[in-house]
C-alpha cells in the first residue's frame, strides 16, 4: 500500500529531526576537548538538574569541592566531624542551616587514632556519643600491601573510588589535604590534586570538603586566600572555601569566615563573621555558636595593651553597671562569659567560680553596692 503525505504525522517528523540533531550534536561534542552549546541549551540542560542543597549554611553546597582551612589546633577536625554528623542525620547545627536530607557521608581521617576519636566523643571513655549509621569513618590500614606496579597516590585515589562505589557515597570529607599531596607549594603541584578531586566530583556526583592548614599568620590582618598552606592556587580550583580564625581578644573564641563562594552571595565576610566557642557538652565536642561580629573586632590592633584594654573594659563595666550579668558584660564587650569571670576573679571583684554562678543567678536582684562587694 502506498503511503501518502496525509498519512505522515508532522509532529513525528519534527521529533525525528530533533532526535537526529541531538545525536549529531552529541557525536560532535565527543570528538572535541570542549562541550559547545548555545547559552540557551546550557540553561535548558541545567533546568533538568536539581538545585544544590545547603550542607553547611552558605559555606558549602551540594556538588561543590570546598576547602576549610585554619591554623593548627583551632578546631578544624572538630567542626568537620560536627558537619559530617549534621549531614548524616539531616539535622542542622545550632546557628547554621542544612537543606539536604539525611545521607551517607564518609570522613577520611588521617589525623586521629581510633582512641583519640573515642576520647572526643565520650565522657572519659564512657557514655559514648551515638553517631548515625550514615556516618562512615575511614583511615589508612597500616597492614595494607600496596601493589608494586602502582604509586601510593594512584592507589589512594583508587581506594577512595572503591569506597565511594561500595557504600554509594555522595558526601566526602578529607582530613586533611596534605595526606593527599604534600608538595603543594606551587600551582603545578596543586593542580593534579585538584584535578583529581574535581574529576571524582563530576564522575560520582560528589560533594567534597577538604581540610587544610595555614602557616603562622599575622593576627592583625584579616584572613584571605593568601593564608592557605602551600599554593593559594588551590582555592582557584575549588567551588567554595571558608576559614576558622582565633580571636585575639579572647583565645577561647573562634570565628568562621567565608572566603570564596559561587552558589550564593557573601554573607559571612569581613563585616559579619560567625562567633563560636569549642565546648564539650556531655560526650560531644563541638563548635557552639553565640554571635556575629566584624572580623576587625577580633584582630590584633595594639601589640602591647590589647589584653589590658579588654580587662579594663570588663572591670569598668562591672563597676558602672553592677546589676549587669556576666553574660551581659561579655556580649557588650564581644567576648565570652568565661573570660569575664576570669578577669573579675583575677582582680578580686569576684573571688571564686561558685560566686560567678551565684552572681549569674542573682544579679537582677542584688543591690548595687552589695554586687560590688562580692
Amino acid at each position: 500500500m502506498e503511503t501518502t503525505l496525509s498519512d505522515i504525522n508532522l509532529s513525528d517528523i519534527k521529533n525525528d529531526v530533533r532526535k537526529n540533531l541531538s545525536l549529531a550534536q552529541k557525536e560532535q561534542e565527543n570528538q572535541s576537548l570542549f562541550t559547545v552549546k548555545t547559552a540557551n541549551d546550557w540553561i535548558e540542560e541545567a533546568k533538568q538538574t536539581p538545585i544544590p542543597n545547603m550542607l553547611f549554611s552558605e559555606f558549602w553546597f551540594e556538588n561543590e569541592v570546598c576547602i576549610l582551612f585554619a591554623d593548627t589546633n583551632l578546631g578544624k577536625s572538630i567542626l568537620a566531624v560536627q558537619i559530617a554528623n549534621s549531614i548524616s542525620k539531616g539535622s542542622s547545627i545550632k546557628g547554621f542551616k542544612i537543606s539536604a536530607n539525611a545521607q551517607k557521608v564518609a570522613y577520611l581521617d588521617f589525623e586521629l587514632s581510633a582512641k583519640q576519636f573515642e576520647a572526643r566523643y565520650s565522657e572519659g571513655f564512657t557514655n559514648h556519643y551515638v553517631f548515625s549509621d550514615n556516618f562512615i569513618r575511614a583511615n589508612i590500614n597500616p597492614n595494607t600491601d600496596i601493589p608494586k606496579n602502582i604509586s601510593f597516590d594512584d592507589y589512594l585515589y583508587a581506594s577512595i573510588e572503591k569506597m565511594i562505589t561500595d557504600f554509594g557515597l555522595k558526601i566526602l570529607i578529607v582530613d586533611n589535604i596534605t595526606y593527599l599531596r604534600s608538595d603543594m607549594e606551587k600551582a603545578k603541584d596543586a593542580l593534579p590534586l585538584m584535578k583529581n578531586l574535581q574529576k571524582m566530583k563530576n564522575k560520582y556526583d560528589l560533594s567534597i570538603l577538604v581540610l587544610a592548614h595555614t602557616p603562622k599568620r599575622d593576627m592583625s590582618k584579616p584572613i584571605t586566600i593568601n593564608d592557605i598552606q602551600g599554593s593559594k592556587m588551590l582555592i582557584n580550583f575549588t567551588d567554595s572555601a571558608f576559614a576558622i580564625g582565633k580571636s585575639y581578644k579572647d583565645s577561647s573564641i573562634r570565628y568562621i569566615k567565608q572566603i570564596k563562594q559561587r552558589n550564593t552571595e557573601e554573607l559571612y565576610g569581613y563585616d559579619n563573621v560567625i562567633l563560636c566557642q569549642i565546648l564539650k557538652e556531655n560526650n560531644f565536642l563541638s563548635f557552639d555558636f553565640f554571635d556575629f561580629a566584624e572580623e576587625r573586632e577580633h584582630l590584633r590592633t595594639n601589640y602591647d595593651n590589647e589584653t589590658s584594654e579588654l580587662e579594663t573594659g570588663i572591670i569598668e563595666l562591672a563597676k558602672q553597671k553592677p546589676q549587669m550579668s556576666i553574660r551581659g558584660i561579655a556580649k557588650q564587650l564581644i567576648t565570652n562569659h568565661s573570660k569575664v569571670g576570669r578577669v573579675l576573679r583575677k582582680h578580686g571583684i569576684i573571688k571564686t567560680v561558685e560566686q560567678v554562678e551565684q552572681v549569674e543567678q542573682k544579679c537582677s536582684t542584688i543591690p548595687k553596692q552589695k554586687m560590688l562587694d562580692v
